[in-house]
């Protein structure tokens, strides 16, 4: 019983799709109306710019923070914790405010990994900054990111319900990328600019 109550609170604050909210409230602008048309940290730099990206970011990372405080107070294991976690990043990808609909869960599952591995947290954000300042592809770093997070888990010796944690949560973001991964390929993906919008990619010849 205290699974499932962690596991459905967690969901529903992961579900605030705060993109939306702070793009409406502060910007009069809908994300899902621009960009991507997704309301993660990334088409809020492209449409917003660095200071509305940058709280939708840290709000979208504070419902990780969030699910893994709620397991821990509420169920006070590791595997509830995790189920926070879990709930949270599920909440931010497939919003029940959003028709099941959301974003990519990279910010939220920073949140969660900050909480339960911060020395992970941190060499996974370093790559990531280091990614995204050398070749201007978010997608691209995310995705190295997400993988890197079980593998560096891995390499430290963390507890084993965090690794498969990692795992999941690695799969979580790399499914949501879909799209950005064949636009990889196919060298159309956008690059980012720095103060916000994007380079679009080369264009493919006829």
């Amino acid at each position: 019983m205290e699974y499932a109550l962690v596991l459905i609170t967690s969901y529903l604050i992961g579900s605030i799709p705060n993109g939306l909210i702070i793009g409406r409230k502060f910007y009069k602008i809908d994300l899902r109306q621009f960009g991507s048309k997704n309301i993660g940290a990334t088409n809020a730099y492209r449409t917003l710019g660095p200071a509305p990206a940058f709280w939708v970011f840290v709000t979208d990372a504070l419902k990780g923070v969030a699910g893994v405080l709620l397991g821990h107070y509420i169920g006070g294991t590791a595997l509830a914790e995790l189920s926070g976690g879990i709930g949270a990043i599920a909440g931010h990808n497939w919003s029940v405010f959003l028709m099941f609909k959301g974003g990519r869960g990279v910010a939220t599952g920073l949140g969660v990994i900050a909480m339960i591995a911060p020395k992970v947290t941190f060499i996974v954000f370093v790559v990531w900054a280091l990614i995204v300042y050398f070749t201007r592809y978010v997608s691209l770093a995310s995705i190295i990111a997400a993988l890197l997070v079980p593998i560096t888990m891995w390499l430290l010796h963390i507890r084993h319900e965090f690794f498969y944690f990692g795992l999941l949560a690695a799969l979580f973001v790399i499914v949501r990328h879909r799209p950005n991964i064949e636009r990889l390929l196919q060298g159309t993906e956008s690059k980012i600019k720095a103060g916000g919008q994007s380079e679009p990619g080369p264009k493919k010849e006829k």
